[in-house]
């Protein structure tokens, strides 16, 4: 079995897929074999978790058009569950509303959310059967158009399913099973190069407990060469060690690091994400410029992203370098908050930061005003927000900067703040979605398409590096030190006007770490383990669920 890039897409971490047997063969098979990103989740009583005010779910069968012989209206089959659940559900502090029914039934809920919702419904093949798959996620699974974008990829790269309480503690609290490190593919056919990059700080972090750095070369997994092996069974040993399913699974890991070998078992852990990190001023030539790394827009990074700002205003700095090469997006509304805070009110106010564009059908039954997503100018809980005044700002992407990260960025520029580009070019996902719950499954449809101030949205192959700013990742340095290659360009591109000649970046294998192996795929590295949750535009208001 040969080995080849993922086209740049997450994959799942530890305990982050629903159940199914098609996402267990793909847990199984993907991480290095080449599979596309997935996606599932949500509160109770078939209403979607995520609805914004002012967003209603689609009307009750007899008040709109469900298209196709057989698809039914999902208010009226949705929460009837094969296996109901019982107690009080901890998004909503209410029971459960799930009542006896089966398989069939959720099929059907399937179907007909994804004919009601759906942004592209009527592309769907319409000779599909719901009796030839055992389960309601694997028939989510093929329920999306087939089509292709001009560069031959897949339209929606994006379908997947969360088990909802898994979903709802990820999206909430960072919490997950795993290591707490990230591991990125620099080579992915043998000789492979698979590094650590990054590691999650603090207590809950084994990764961080065994002393584990960035750059850290993977040598060996239970004792697979992961450097030449080939070979069906060998891709299992690895790709279930590198996606654990379970808090307490253990592996056996040798580690290179900068020419040392050692032997580290990681056992599985709840870990909770910091989704920004190294908050700092650099002081390049007496001009402040901050520095953060902001790594996942979930309800936990609203308060640090706004301790950064503080931090930076304290500072009086003048540009900011904004570290999201490994954000796969999240929360809209943190990234409206976070565009507001870099920018001004002066040029933010009556402006829109991302205009929503649903089916024809209007599925949730908006005003064109309501489609309009502002620059947030309040918290969560209703406080002003801080604002650096900022007209510029320079940020640091590559393959795994998605969604609501490209938000960011196409929103800003939509206003007429100036955003550099140092890195690589960004995945292309201008889409969304609203969560939605049926029977302890969250599900995951593209439902709209985003838009900044001036009607801009059309990025599916991705917002490329400024010209000569194309700089691979470096993990021969740390994240946030000024000599790591993007940081150290973004920070030459503020003082000179441009990025170094690509000849002084580092290459995609850092020579210091890796001087025994040849020459490295021309090819972005892209993270191997991360869910598909974490590349993802979301209307989701589980902090305030109501």
């Amino acid at each position: 079995m040969g080995f080849r890039k993922i086209d740049a897409r997450r994959l799942p971490r530890a305990g982050a897929w629903a159940s199914g047997a098609a996402f267990a063969a793909l847990a199984a098979t993907c991480l290095l074999a080449g599979c596309g990103g997935g996606g599932g989740g949500g509160g109770g009583g078939g209403l979607p978790i995520g609805l914004l005010p002012g967003v209603t779910p689609p009307p009750a069968a007899g008040d709109n058009n469900t298209g196709g012989s057989g698809i039914v209206a999902s208010a009226t089959v949705a929460a009837q569950c094969a296996a109901p659940r019982t107690g009080i559900n901890p998004a909503t502090n209410r029971a459960y509303p799930d009542t006896a029914g089966s398989l069939d039934t959720e099929k059907s809920w399937v179907r007909g959310w994804i004919d009601e919702t759906y942004l592209w419904y009527s592309e769907v093949p319409a000779a599909l059967k719901a009796a030839d798959y055992a389960t309601p996620v694997a028939w989510f699974n093929v329920l999306k158009t087939p089509a292709t974008t001009s560069s031959g990829r897949a339209k929606d790269r994006f379908h997947f399913t969360y088990d909802t309480e898994v979903y709802r503690q990820l999206n909430l609290g960072g919490v997950s099973a795993g290591y707490g490190m990230e591991t990125a593919s620099v080579r992915s056919s043998p000789p492979r190069d698979i590094r650590i990059a990054l590691v999650e700080p603090g207590p809950t972090s084994p990764a961080a407990k065994a002393g584990i750095q960035r750059g850290a070369k993977i040598l060996t997994i239970d004792g697979v060469n992961v450097v030449s092996a080939t070979g069906t069974a060998n891709v299992n040993v690895i790709n279930g060690a590198l996606s654990p399913k379970a808090r307490g699974e253990s592996h056996t890991f040798t580690f290179d690091m900068n020419g040392t070998q050692s032997t580290v078992v990681l056992t599985a852990d709840k870990v909770t994400s910091t989704p920004v990190q190294n908050v700092k001023v650099i002081d390049p030539a007496g001009a402040n410029v901050g520095y953060l790394l902001f790594n996942d827009h979930i309800t936990t990074s609203e308060p640090l992203l706004i301790s950064a700002v503080n931090t930076f205003k304290g500072a009086a700095i003048k540009d900011l370098v904004l570290d999201m090469r490994y954000n796969g997006g999240g929360q809209l509304a943190i990234a409206s908050r976070l565009a507001y805070m870099i920018s001004s009110p002066g040029v933010t106010a009556g402006k829109t930061f991302e205009q929503l564009v649903y089916n024809d059908k209007n599925p949730f039954r908006q005003t064109a005003a309501q489609t309009l997503t502002p620059f947030l100018g309040t918290s969560n809980s209703g406080q002003p927000l801080p604002t650096l005044g900022l007209s510029r700002v320079t940020v640091l992407t590559g393959p795994d900067t998605c969604s609501a990260s490209e938000s960011v960025i196409n929103s800003l520029r939509g206003v007429g703040v100036a955003v550099n580009l140092v890195g690589g070019t960004t995945c292309g996902k201008p889409y969304g979605f609203i969560p939605q719950d049926n029977c302890g499954t969250t599900y995951f449809a593209i439902q709209f398409k985003g838009a900044n101030q001036q009607g801009y949205g059309d990025y599916s192959d991705g917002f490329a590096p400024d010209a000569n700013c194309t700089v691979a990742d470096d993990f021969g340095h740390e994240l946030g030190d000024p000599a790591e290659a993007r940081l150290a360009a973004a920070l030459n591109l503020r003082s000179a006007g441009a990025c170094p000649a690509p000849s002084s970046t580092k290459t995609l294998a850092d020579a210091a770490l890796n001087k025994s192996q040849p020459a490295p795929q021309a090819e972005q590295p892209y993270l191997l383990d991360r869910s598909p949750l974490r590349e993802n535009r979301l209307i989701d208001t589980l902090s305030n669920p109501g």
